[in-house]
């Protein structure tokens, strides 16, 4: 089988102590022998004779442990399985606690996850400074949840290239990257006989074509001229960049006695190969070396050797050159980041930044598993395994991607395969992501359509959907792409905007995104922001109330658009001038709050009201123990009713309040870059009834209007011909969204045909605002001879009370 492989994945064969020279049977010596030379197929047989003539328990359980670690060392899984069975309660055991390590091993490798976790503990507990036990522990239960829940690569058994024998370590052949170079132990390899170690036929290197169609061809030797194949083990290959030189591994036949592995590199001569040459990687001839992964300037190279100074079994080296005419520097360990105590084989450079290899030493499902690196600098970051379906409770390694692809190769002794190790190819798909989701009302709760969700993305990219009638959205895999991170805007007239953000960096699996929304009504009547209250006397925000004001800045950083009041209200217990230096006061200290987390002034109307405006309660409201019902106002006259103090003075506490109201939709938001003033005026008990006019051309008046959240200036009419809007007005309202089509009276289709509105045509305004009054359902008519603006006469102000215009002090003053 794997010489190649399994040759790397011993460092260190453990024996217990053979017994007295004058029992030891030559049997047992014959075993002994076979094992210390590696040949575990043969030791295995030798040991299974001597166990059935030894009589000695303790000397029964030694053997049975040496026939588990041959079974073990052929990756026999279950045949070690069932020999550590055999002696896990024995004193042998207790003496030897790596028997409980080596178990649970075979256990996770056979998946009896539940088993192996309970002897991985057994053992942690036993050799606490030895982390495989706790790696064991971790690796059982991550087992389940990769199970569970398998990546998107897409695997697949090259049937056709691989044999009942070993076929592993595929390396691309040919600039086409449709023909692969291989390690097998198939029938017609050149080594003549037997290996003692798996049994099999000593491993060679083969070569496969791909078609037209994608068939793989028959393998056939990649070569017979004794260069690159020669009666020893070899395998492993790699090719450099562009395909005139394979670097490989070789070791020992059966007429060397030497185990041990080294890495050649063989150039190509016309159509075969000249003479391989070994790398002088150290002067160290004992050690093994295997497993080569060349950059593809070939100036450096990672490989695996047992060499000393290494963390455990087979550890990851690099070692690099200023030329390729040049020797390799002398190899450094890759670190215990990547090395552990077990084993780390197989490694492939991919665009010389990222490494992947195989290890049984991090926690992973069972056998070998392959891990993925990330140079950064001068470090390798933390392996992550790949999990399932690319690893499995089997071996799985030597993986191999095609330039510029996420596909290629790897093997796998995994069930269902046609041999022993089987060459597997790969794709790893392009990631998948979609996002959806529902818009709701906060206040009903139903599914609110024709919302608008914008979706930005940090690439630049920029969409925007609606909602259907059951409020729902989405944004397709096209639209939703790999390590990006989006910011979705909900828009929709008479709400607040709704704003989430979501990414994909670091999602490296398939996902449904789901953001449901949920919008709350932008309110006619004021707030009161939450738990906002003063002691009595006292304007300064205190630390505990600041919590409150978080929902109000969300708001309006989310609605850059929006300009709100801050009204601050007193109770009746002290003058009206105290009163009203306090409201003044207290309204200051919100504004400056909301300024110092980056709210423009300009976006602030601060109003202190003193104790003018007692508190109507639109809801139940339980203060201090107090229940005061809908619909109280919370007067002087209903304060001195109520029976207790305590209750008069919650009364009072509710009454000292900050309230806010949206004023406008239509504000424009100063660039990210430039400063604004830290400086909001704050009005002292404003005149309700007094509406500031401005000047406009001529000696006309302008009142100032907002129009469906809208700013609009109004020119007063004294022909008072009804409230007329300018082409250039109406058409500016309807696409902000302040009127629609289904505000028109008569066919929408005629009226706004053409991308303009039919002259004269009437439409009606769901609400308009003149200072702090309102009026709603307002008829309104387009003139195409008003060449720009608004006019409306005194029966529109009408509309809104009785009033009176001061055309000296320009005010317009509402009875």
């Amino acid at each position: 089988m794997k010489i190649i492989k399994t040759a790397l994945l011993i460092s260190l064969l453990i024996t217990f102590g053979a017994p007295d020279g004058a029992a030891q049977s030559r049997r047992i010596a014959a075993a002994e022998e076979a094992f210390s030379s590696f040949q575990y197929n043969l030791a295995a047989t030798r040991y299974k004779k001597a166990f059935s003539k030894t009589k000695s328990r303790p000397e029964k359980d030694r053997i049975s442990f040496q026939m588990a670690e041959c079974y073990r060392m052929m990756n026999s899984t279950k045949k070690a399985e069932a020999n550590y069975r055999r002696i896990i309660k024995s004193d042998f055991a207790r003496r030897n606690p790596i028997v409980y390590l080596y178990y649970a091993d075979m256990l996770r490798f056979n998946e009896k996850y539940d088993i192996a976790k309970d002897y991985y503990t057994m053992y942690a507990e036993n050799v606490p400074e030895d982390i495989r036990g706790a790696n064991g522990v971790k690796s059982c239960q991550l087992a389940a949840e990769w199970i569970a829940s398998p990546t998107k690569y897409s695997i697949a058994n090259l049937k056709k290239v691989n044999s009942k024998s070993d076929d592993f370590s595929a390396s691309y052949a040919d600039k086409f990257y449709n023909a692969l170079i291989f390690t097998s132990s198939r029938e017609g390899s050149t080594g003549k006989g037997l290996d003692d170690w798996t049994n099999q036929n000593f491993s060679d290197i083969y070569l496969t074509r791909q078609d037209r169609k994608g068939e793989w061809s028959e393998p056939t030797l990649a070569d017979t001229d004794g260069k690159l194949n020669t009666t020893a083990n070899e395998g492993t290959p790699a090719f450099n960049d562009n395909f005139s030189a394979v670097y490989y591994t070789r070791c020992g036949s059966a007429e060397d006695e030497a185990t041990n592995c080294r890495i050649l590199i063989a150039k190509r001569s016309g159509r075969g190969w000249g003479d391989p040459k070994a790398l002088e990687l150290g002067k160290d001839s004992t050690v093994t070396d295997g497993h080569p992964a060349i950059s593809n300037d070939e100036l450096t190279i990672v490989f695996s050797s047992d060499r000393k100074a290494g963390e455990g079994g087979k550890d990851l080296w690099i070692a690099t050159r200023k030329t390729t005419a040049e020797e390799f520097s002398k190899p450094m360990n890759m670190g215990n980041l990547v090395n552990t105590k077990g084993e780390e084989v197989f490694p492939f450079l991919k665009n010389d930044t990222t490494l992947y290899f195989a290890s049984n030493g991090h926690p992973g499902l069972g056998g070998l598993d392959i891990f993925k690196s990330v140079k950064r600098g001068e470090i390798w970051t933390a392996p992550v395994n790949l999990e399932v379906p690319v690893n499995s409770s089997s071996d799985d390694f030597a993986m191999i991607f095609q330039p510029g692809e996420d596909q290629g190769f790897f093997s796998s002794n995994r069930k269902g395969g046609k041999g022993g190790d089987d060459l597997y190819s790969f794709i790893n798909p392009p990631l998948v992501f979609t996002l959806q989701g529902t818009v709701k009302d906060d206040r009903t709760l139903q599914f609110i359509p024709m919302a608008s969700v914008k979706l930005v993305g940090s690439d630049g990219s920029s969409v925007e959907a609606k909602t259907d009638p059951k409020g729902f959205y989405s944004f397709s895999k096209s639209q939703i792409r790999p390590n990006t991170t989006y910011d979705l805007t909900v828009v929709k007239d008479g709400y607040f905007n709704k704003k989430a953000r979501e990414t994909t960096v670091g999602v490296e699996k398939n996902k449904d995104f789901v953001i449901d929304f949920i919008l709350e009504p932008i309110p006619e009547k004021p707030v009161v922001l939450p738990d906002i209250l003063y002691d009595l006397a006292k304007w300064d925000l205190k630390p505990q109330y600041q919590d409150s004001l978080q929902g109000l800045i969300k708001t309006l950083l989310e609605n850059e658009t929006i300009v709100v009041e801050l009204a601050a209200h007193t109770d009746a217990r002290d003058t009206e001038e105290r009163n009203d230096i306090l409201s003044q006061r207290r309204a200051e200290s919100v504004v400056n709050y909301l300024i110092e987390r980056g709210i423009d002034p300009a976006r602030l109307v601060a109003k202190g009201y003193g104790e003018r405006v007692p508190r109507t309660l639109f809801k139940d409201v339980r203060k201090d123990g107090f229940l005061f019902k809908t619909g109280t106002t919370l007067t002087e006259t209903f304060i001195d009713s109520l029976k207790t103090v305590p209750e008069k003075e919650a009364a009072h506490a509710l009454n000292r309040r900050t309230e806010f109201k949206v004023l406008s939709k239509d504000f424009v938001p100063k660039p990210k870059n430039q400063q604004f003033e830290q400086k909001v005026e704050i009005k002292i008990n404003p005149e309700e009834n007094i509406v500031a006019l401005e000047a406009g051309k001529g000696n006309s008046l302008l009142v100032p209007c907002i129009v469906g959240g809208y700013n609009v200036k109004v020119m007063y009419d004294p022909n008072d011909r009804g409230l007329i809007f300018s082409l250039a007005e109406a058409q500016r309202l309807l696409q902000v969204g302040a009127i629609v089509k289904s505000d028109f009276i008569g066919d929408a289709n005629v009226i706004l045909a053409e991308g303009s509105i039919k002259d004269k045509s009437v439409f009606k305004i769901k609400e308009m605002r003149i200072g702090q009054r309102t009026a709603t359902n307002i008829e309104a008519s387009v003139s195409h001879k008003i060449t720009e603006g608004v006019i409306m006469g005194e029966s529109t102000i009408s509309m809104f009370g009785r009033f009176k215009l001061d055309e000296n002090n320009k005010q317009l003053i509402f009875n």
